[in-house]
């Protein structure tokens, strides 16, 4: 249990440090601004999709039967508190551009992406 966490959080991590500078660069090469801080949503993905990886474990542990409401719940949290926490920077700007959508959508499935496969391999496991 704790080798597949470690080897979870070494993959996010690993992720992370490759898709935001690449993207930071590609920003920046293209002269493009957004009204948030991309490192800021980067930092909440990767945290949260090793949080919400992490609970799906523990649950799968203890109660292999409600690990996928588990992870269900989790997304929906996560969803949740993405909105409460990037409230004020993020959705207070009423018109986004369509680079800042899409820097704020990349993130999110890159790092679904990475929940998704991880806790599908730990329920066929179980």
């Amino acid at each position: 249990m704790i080798k597949r966490i470690f080897l979870f959080i070494a993959t996010a991590l690993a992720l992370f440090v490759v898709s935001f500078f690449l993207h930071d660069y590609l920003l920046t090469a293209k002269n493009i601004h957004t009204s948030f801080s991309l490192i800021q949503v980067y930092t909440f993905h990767v945290t949260s999709a090793i949080l919400v990886y992490s609970i799906v474990e523990l649950v799968a542990q203890k109660l292999p039967n409600q690990a996928g409401y588990a992870y269900l719940a989790s997304i929906f949290l996560k969803i949740g508190f993405f909105v409460l926490i990037f409230q004020a920077t993020v959705f207070a700007n009423i018109e986004l551009t369509k680079a800042e959508r899409i820097s704020l959508v990349i993130p999110l499935f890159l790092f679904l992406i990475t929940e998704a496969i991880g806790v599908s391999k730990l329920l066929n496991n179980k």
